[in-house]
């Protein structure tokens, strides 16, 4: 079977070289892409030194590298590594053997279960958010996964083949989750050793603005992949709110016959009639997932 090593790069000239060596070492008969995105470094002459095929992705995002990786490389299995070195190349054959076998379309090399990304990561908030965003995806898809944003992965080629690419940055890893789940893709977690980046490198993620995408991406799916219950929520908390702010609107004119709160009464009416509106668009959406 054709196996096919992505390396998704950016200014990783302290570690490509040892990333590559150890992949070519642990699958010999494997070819190695790196796929720059407009590195200012020597990635790209360090990676061609080693013996990579590269290739390059002027649109700056890993969204944007995933999405022409797997558009242009043809292979039987695909490992998606980061170039940083913070992933185990010799433990890449127990992630192969699930897609080998048939036994799963997408293995998780699963940083979190046994601790060792907590332990080796040195960046605020970073621990905060890969829960935060595993809790959210684990309620909305009722799964159990372990780790959503990881970047040790393995594909086989019905999935790398099917998946349209949305994501432009690092919220990349979060949509391949919430689309397999989706699609009901057989999904298999396995733990690997974490090690945090060697001194000098360092991550290109941003706490704060990716973050933030990465949340804008899971608001963006839900409404997507569970629009039902997208809108349910949206029209239930107008309701709600429209209700408490009524509520002594009518309870003033059963007393008196009359209201003096005018701007809540407008306020309430309001509030309802956009909650009824919302939940028409969720009765749409409910129609056309049982016709289609």
């Amino acid at each position: 079977m054709k196996t096919a090593v992505l390396i998704p790069c950016y200014n990783e000239e302290l570690s490509i070289e040892k990333v590559i060596k150890d992949f070519q070492k642990e699958l010999p008969e494997a070819e190695i892409y790196v796929y720059d995105n407009n590195s200012k470094d020597k990635t790209v002459e360090i990676a061609k030194r080693a013996g990579a095929i590269v290739k390059y992705e002027h649109n700056q995002g890993k969204g944007n590298v995933v999405r022409r990786m797997f558009r242009e490389i043809d292979a039987d299995i695909y490992v998606m590594v980061d170039g940083d070195d913070t992933y185990p190349a010799d433990e890449v054959h127990k992630l192969i053997k699930p897609i080998v076998y048939k036994e799963a379309d997408m293995v998780i090399g699963d940083r979190l279960s046994n601790g060792t990304y907590r332990k080796e990561n040195k960046r605020m908030f970073h621990d905060f958010g890969n829960t935060l965003v595993k809790r959210s995806i684990n309620r909305l898809f009722r799964s159990n996964l372990k780790d959503i944003m990881t970047g040790y992965r393995v594909f086989n080629k019905i999935f790398v083949k099917n998946m349209p690419v949305l994501s432009k940055g690092f919220e990349i890893e979060t949509e391949m989750s919430l689309y397999a789940l989706d699609k009901r893709f057989i999904i298999k977690e396995i733990p690997i050793t974490y090690r945090d980046r060697q001194e000098g490198s360092f991550s290109k993620l941003n706490t704060i603005s990716d973050g933030i995408k990465v949340i804008k991406k899971i608001i963006s799916m839900y409404k997507d992949y569970k629009p039902r219950q997208f809108f349910f929520v949206i029209a239930a908390i107008f309701m709600i709110f429209g209700i408490a702010v009524g509520v002594p609107v009518i309870i003033e004119y059963f007393k008196a016959q009359y209201i003096t709160k005018l701007p809540s009464a407008v306020l309430a009416t309001g509030l309802v009639t956009l909650g009824i509106i919302i939940a028409q668009c969720r009765s749409y959406f409910r129609y056309n997932c049982k016709t289609t």
